[in-house]
C-alpha cells in the first residue's frame, strides 16, 4: 500500500464510514422527510432535521454492518468514540444530500431494473418454476412495517443514488506518467548497510545513584500504584442452589410414571430380509412387465426353497448393499421403511414369505425373520431420570419464586446479606482484591468476576452508604448480590520494595542514552567523511521488499535524503539501543511486476475518485445549508488530509 494511502486519513474514513451507501433492503430507514422537535434535533440539511433517534439507528446499522464484516474479531468499543459516532452523523449528512440531490435533478430508475435487483437481493423467494413469491415477501416486509410499494421507492431512491455516485467518480483518471512515478518510487530499491550500538554494551559505564532512583520514583508515581481494592461479602442465587432445595418423592416418581408410560415403552421392531427387482414406477409398460416376470420367477423359486433365501437373494437381489448380507435389512421400528413394504412386513409371520410387494423402488420379495415385541422399561430402570426431570420442573418454578424473594430481601435488609442467606437457604461468601474492572486472570463464569457486578459494589450507595448491592442478573438464572466488607484506596508502593525494579529501568535508560550519544557522535563523523569499515554487509530493501529490517528503521530509510550518496541516518531502535544505516545504492529492480502496476494504477484511479466525490458531496453541503446543532466532537475536524 502506498505511503499516499496510509497518511490520507480523512479520504480513508470517508471510504468507511460514508461512501459505503447501504442497501435499504429491509433496515426500514426512516423518511427523509420526517420532522422532529428541535430539542431533539441534531443536525438540519436544507431546513429538514436529522434526529437523535435516526442518528442512533444509523448508529446500530454501522455496528451490524461491522459485526457482519469483522466476525469474531468484532469490538463494540470500536464503535463508542466520539469520533465513530461524528462520522456515522457525517454519512447520514451525506446521504441527505446525495438524496435530495437525486429528486431535485429528478435521477430515476425504471421499474424493469428494480425488479431485476429484487429478484436477485431474494433469489430463494423465485420458485422452480420461475415465478416469485409475493406473499412471502409481503410477510417478510411486513415484519419492517414496509410494503412493496414503500420497499420499491427506497430501493428506487437507493439506486438512484449510487449511480449519481458513479456518475461523479466517473470522472476521475490517473495519467499514465503519475502512476509510473508512484510505481517506481513503490519499487525503489536501497542498498543499506547497518551498524548497531547495542545498549547492552554500555552497562559498565553506567553509574546509578540513589538520589536518580529517588528522582524516577517521584517523577512516575502511576507505575507505583496499588489499585483500589474492595472486600466483599455476596450471595449467589442460581438454578443448582435451588435444585439442592428440592425434594422429590418414590410418589411423585410414580405417579410421573405412570402419567408419561408412553415415553418408556420401547415400540415393536422387526427384522426382514428382501430380494428387489428395481423398476420406476412410472417406467414404460413393457419394461414394469419385465421386472415384474423376473420378480415372479424369483417368488417362486424362494417358495420352492426357503432355506435358498439368503442365496438368491445374494445372486439377484438389486439392492446392492443389503444383497451382501443376503437381503438382510436388519431391525426397524415403524416408520422405518417405505409403506407398502412396512404393511407387508407387519402382515407376516417370522418365517413366512410375502407375495411381491410393489413400491416405488420397484417389486420386494419380504422374508420375516425376527420380532421383537414391544416392552415397557420397568420403573427402576428410569426412576433416576424421572426424578432429574421433575427435581427440573420443580427447580424452574421455584427459582421464579425465590427470585423475586431475593432481590426484595438484599433491598429491605439492606445492611447485611444475612438476612436472605437464612431466607433462602444460602450461603454467605467472602472475596478480597476487587478491583473496578474483571480480573483477566479470573475466569469469566465466577459469579465476582462481572462487570455489572464490580460496577455495583463501587457505587456509592454501597460504597459509601454500605448498603447491600441490588440482586443483578449475571447469568441467565443466576443473580448475585454483593455488601462491601473492606475498602482500600489507591495506595502507592513504599520505595524500598520497589527500589530493584527502578534501578533496572533506570539503568536500561541510560545505557540508551550511551549508546544513542555514541552513534550520533560516529554519525556526525560519517558525514564529514565516507568510512564503510564495521557496517554489515549490505542488503537490499524496497516498500514491497523490507523482510527482516526493524520497522522504524526501515521507515527512516526510505524517507532519507538521497541526492547525495553515499547517505547516513541514526535512529533510535527500542530495546536494542541506536542503529546507523549507511545508503550506497539507489535504482529500480531488473524486471517489473507489471500486473501489480496495472493494479497500482487502478487503486490511485479509485482513490480519485473518490476524492471527487468528496469535493462534490461537500460542494452539496454547502447548498443544502448544513447546520450539525448537537457536534459529537467538541473540537473542529480539520478537513485537511492528514
Amino acid at each position: 500500500m502506498f505511503e499516499f494511502v496510509r497518511t490520507h486519513q480523512r479520504l480513508m474514513q470517508f471510504l468507511l464510514l460514508l461512501l459505503i451507501i447501504p442497501s435499504f433492503a429491509l433496515v426500514g430507514l426512516q423518511s427523509y422527510s420526517s420532522f422532529g422537535d428541535s430539542a431533539n434535533t441534531v443536525a438540519k440539511v436544507a431546513g429538514q432535521p436529522i434526529t437523535q433517534p435516526e442518528l442512533d439507528n444509523a448508529l446500530r446499522q454501522q455496528m451490524d454492518r461491522m459485526r457482519q464484516a469483522y466476525g469474531d474479531r468484532f469490538d463494540s468499543s470500536m464503535m463508542e468514540t466520539p469520533e465513530a459516532k461524528q462520522a456515522v452523523l457525517d454519512n447520514l449528512i451525506s446521504q441527505r444530500v446525495l438524496a435530495a440531490t437525486v429528486t431535485s435533478e429528478h435521477l430515476t430508475v425504471g421499474d424493469s431494473a428494480i425488479q431485476q435487483t429484487i429478484l436477485g437481493q431474494f433469489p430463494n423467494l423465485v420458485g422452480a418454476d420461475g415465478k416469485f413469491d409475493s406473499k412471502t415477501f409481503d410477510q417478510m416486509l411486513a415484519m419492517q412495517g414496509m410494503t412493496q410499494i414503500s420497499y420499491a421507492a427506497r430501493l428506487r431512491q437507493d439506486m438512484a443514488m449510487q449511480q449519481l455516485n458513479g456518475a461523479v467518480q466517473s470522472t476521475a483518471f490517473t495519467p499514465k506518467t503519475v502512476a509510473t512515478r508512484l510505481s517506481d518510487i513503490n519499487d525503489q530499491e536501497r542498498d543499506v548497510q547497518e551498524l548497531l550500538f547495542k545498549s547492552a554494551d554500555y552497562a559498565s559505564q553506567v553509574k546509578v545513584t540513589d538520589a536518580m532512583l529517588q528522582d524516577y520514583y517521584a517523577k512516575n508515581p502511576k507505575e507505583f500504584e496499588i489499585p483500589e481494592q474492595i472486600k466483599a461479602d455476596y450471595v449467589v442465587l442460581d438454578s443448582a442452589a435451588v435444585a439442592a432445595q428440592v425434594t422429590v418423592s418414590d410418589a411423585d416418581i410414580k405417579s410421573y410414571y405412570d402419567q408419561n408410560v408412553s415415553r418408556y415403552t420401547v415400540a415393536e421392531e422387526r427384522r426382514a430380509s428382501h430380494i428387489l427387482i428395481s423398476v420406476k414406477k412410472d417406467a414404460p409398460a413393457a419394461e414394469q412387465a419385465a421386472a415384474k416376470a423376473k420378480a415372479e420367477s424369483l417368488l417362486a423359486e424362494v417358495r420352492k426353497t426357503p432355506a435358498d433365501f439368503a442365496k438368491i437373494a445374494k445372486a439377484n437381489s438389486q439392492d446392492t448393499a443389503s444383497a451382501e448380507m443376503g437381503g438382510d435389512l436388519g431391525y426397524f421400528a415403524a416408520g422405518s421403511m417405505v409403506k407398502p413394504f412396512e404393511d407387508a412386513a407387519n402382515k407376516l409371520k417370522q418365517g413366512e414369505i410375502s407375495d411381491l410387494v410393489q413400491s416405488d423402488f420397484g417389486y420386494h420379495i419380504i422374508e420375516l425373520t425376527g420380532i421383537k415385541p414391544a416392552q415397557i422399561k420397568p420403573l427402576d430402570e428410569v426412576k433416576t431420570d424421572i426424578a432429574a426431570e421433575i427435581k427440573k420442573q420443580l427447580a424452574a418454578r421455584k427459582f421464579a419464586e425465590l427470585a423475586e424473594a431475593f432481590s426484595n430481601t438484599v433491598y429491605e435488609q439492606a445492611d447485611s446479606l444475612k438476612p436472605v442467606a437464612d431466607k433462602l437457604h444460602l450461603q454467605v461468601q467472602t472475596v478480597a482484591n476487587l478491583g473496578r474492572q474483571p480480573n483477566p486472570a479470573a475466569a469469566p463464569t465466577v459469579p465476582y468476576n462481572n462487570q455489572k457486578f464490580l460496577t455495583a459494589l463501587y457505587s456509592n450507595e454501597a460504597l459509601k452508604n454500605k448498603h447491600n448491592t441490588e440482586a443483578i442478573e449475571i447469568a441467565p438464572n443466576t443473580f448475585i448480590a454483593g455488601h462491601v466488607v473492606e475498602y482500600k484506596p489507591v495506595t502507592k508502593r513504599a520505595f524500598e520494595e520497589v527500589k530493584a525494579i527502578i534501578s533496572d529501568k533506570v539503568t536500561r535508560t541510560e545505557e540508551a542514552v550511551l549508546a544513542k550519544k555514541a552513534g550520533e557522535d560516529k554519525l556526525a563523523a560519517l558525514k564529514a567523511q565516507d568510512n564503510a569499515s564495521g557496517f554489515a554487509a549490505a542488503q537490499t530493501v524496497s516498500r514491497t521488499k523490507n523482510q527482516g529490517v526493524n520497522p522504524l528503521a526501515f521507515e527512516a530509510i526510505m524517507k532519507a535524503d538521497v541526492n547525495k550518496l553515499p547517505a547516513y541516518i541514526g535512529v533510535v531502535l527500542p530495546q536494542q539501543g541506536y542503529g546507523l544505516y549507511r545508503i550506497g545504492k539507489v535504482g529500480q529492480p531488473a524486471t517489473q511486476d507489471a500486473a501489480r502496476r496495472v493494479a497500482e494504477q487502478q487503486q490511485i484511479t479509485g482513490i480519485l475518485a473518490q476524492q471527487e466525490l468528496l469535493a462534490y458531496v461537500d460542494v452539496l453541503k454547502e447548498k443544502a445549508k448544513v447546520k450539525i446543532l448537537k457536534p459529537i466532537v467538541a473540537a473542529p475536524v480539520s478537513t485537511d488530509d492528514k
